[in-house]
């Protein structure tokens, strides 16, 4: 459905491939979804659903931007021509096919035409390779707009395909009940250290103190992962480790922006150590992968599981905030001079902190990151 928008538009070809990649990621996700038995496989087969939509509607983005971009290259050029186009088009109707053999005749007499006769052979086919330039010019802008108002459909869809999946997802975590559990969390040890807590790093070396019946980490050990690990969201580091923000502030974790209702999924097997609101983080997950590490996510909207849950590697933490934008704003975007939107379609920041022992380090020593 993506892929159509692009045929037989060579400069969309890279946009093209990555709606290819996304439709076949959307439909292997589709038939593992079909094939779902339990709960944790209809979870795992609807985070790749989501993903996979993120990833054509992204795709679908940027063709559109490309389309954007080319349409005004073009607009702009063929404004430039304009009295050029008026010349050119008073020269071709001048030797139309309404010109009668007398009308070529020079007052000079038969050598003044013969000259005019070779200058004329000279020139018409200089004009009418630029009146098929412009042909060409146009016809692409033609189809370019013809590309954009047939897109408004699809983005709709898909938009409406990403929401209804995120739903899904949100009913099949909540249905799921088979995932182990290392301990439970006590509510009132919990709400006694927030209450208590200051800062990210009093509650961080706090959470053992907030759990009961706790069993010994068994999952693998992540040091041979370290520095590829995949970010928890598709997004672009806004800010890294120790950088300052608009009102000067630095926080030793990186700052990922991403766009509306993104989904968040741990990187590796872990424990959901904690999950809810805190301090001036908004909604925030804690991730065990082993002992004595921990990766904070904060800033999300919505929050999936429960403290003292293991989670398998990929399976959805949350949701970042914010509303997808209508396809009318996509099919019009606010271009710069670069032919980019200077990040304003990733509007929701996801702040990300790795913990080693009880001191933060910086993430992308963990992340791998473009």
């Amino acid at each position: 459905m993506i892929l159509c928008l692009w045929a037989g538009l060579a400069h969309a070809q890279t946009a093209a491939d990555a709606a290819l990649e996304a439709a076949r990621a959307l439909e292997t996700a589709s038939l593992r979804l079909n094939e779902a038995k339990s709960a944790r496989d209809r979870v795992a087969a609807l985070t790749d659903t989501v993903r996979a939509y993120e990833d054509g509607l992204t795709a679908l983005r940027d063709g559109l931007r490309a389309a954007a971009i080319r349409e005004t290259e073009l607009s702009r050029k063929l404004a430039a021509q304009e009295q050029d186009v008026a010349r050119l088009l008073g020269a071709l109707t001048a030797l139309g096919g309404a010109a009668q053999p007398q009308t070529l005749l020079h007052p000079d007499g038969p050598l003044g035409t013969a000259r005019s006769g070779m200058l004329l052979a000279a020139v018409t086919p200089g004009l009418a390779a630029e009146a098929m330039r412009l042909r060409s010019d146009l016809e692409e802008v033609t189809a370019l707009r013809r590309i954009q108002e047939n897109a408004a459909n699809t983005l709709r869809d898909g938009l409406t395909g990403a929401q209804s999946a995120r739903t899904a997802l949100s009913q099949a975590i909540a249905d799921r009940t088979d995932l182990p559990r290392r301990f439970s969390e006590d509510d009132v040890r919990t709400a006694i250290l927030i209450a208590a807590t200051e800062t990210l790093d009093g509650f961080a070396s706090g959470l053992t103190q907030i759990t009961e019946d706790e069993v010994p980490q068994n999952l693998p050990r992540i040091a041979n992962r370290k520095g590829s690990l995949a970010l928890p969201a598709r997004g672009v580091v806004l800010r890294r480790a120790g950088e300052a923000d608009a009102a000067g502030v630095t926080r030793p974790g990186l700052v990922l922006a991403t766009r509306p209702r993104a989904l968040v999924t741990t990187p590796t097997p872990a424990t959901i150590r904690y999950n809810g609101p805190l301090l001036d983080y908004g909604l925030v997950s804690i991730l065990e992968p082993q002992a004595d590490l921990l990766i904070v996510l904060a800033g999300l909207d919505v929050v999936y599981g429960e403290a003292g849950e293991v989670l398998p590697e990929g399976s959805p933490v949350g949701l970042m905030g914010g509303v997808d934008a209508a396809a009318t704003e996509l099919l019009s975007p606010s271009l710069d001079e670069s032919g980019e939107r200077g990040g304003a379609e990733r509007t929701e920041t996801l702040y990300i902190e790795v913990r080693e022992g009880n001191t933060p380090v910086d993430p992308l020593t963990w992340f791998a990151s473009e």
